[in-house]
């Protein structure tokens, strides 16, 4: 009996050892993949070295674009609103969903718009060697995954 207990607690020990291994490998890789790709945000206002000329520019466009976004953003809310009403008096795809999906869909569209614009407006205040930087951080956030 004893030697059953021996590799009882050899392989409990040995379990407990593998996992904890795996999550620290897990963690400390996850991180540094979180870690390895900054936002457009972070490259513009911690990589870019900004003067503060720039810095002032940039943040007028951010704060015109913020009020442009929140009015995007709250017409989204209100035609999920309506799609919710709509469903639960219709209980069907009718005519009251399709226009509030329909809404949606605008609203949204209008906010892709508005932030490619903005993002590109953004542009305009930087140097050639921070535009290059720029671009690569806006390429990147585009084609990832």
């Amino acid at each position: 009996m004893v030697p059953l207990a021996r590799i009882v607690i050899g392989v409990a020990l040995l379990t407990a050892f593998a996992g904890a291994a795996g999550g620290w490998i897990g963690i400390h890789y996850g991180l540094r993949e979180a870690r390895s790709s900054p936002g457009l945000d972070e490259i513009l206002h911690n990589e870019l070295n900004l003067t503060a000329e720039q810095d002032q520019r940039i943040e007028a466009l951010e704060s015109q674009f913020a009020v442009r976004r929140k009015a995007l953003e709250d017409e989204m809310r209100a035609a999920n609103r309506d799609l919710a009403a709509a469903i639960q008096t219709e209980h069907d795809y009718g005519p009251r969903a399709q226009s509030a999906i329909e809404r949606f869909h605008a609203a949204e569209s209008a906010l892709q718009e508005e932030t490619v614009k903005h993002v590109l407006s953004m542009r305009t205040v930087l140097t050639p060697e921070q535009i290059t930087r720029f671009d690569e951080a806006i390429s990147a956030a585009l084609t990832s995954d």
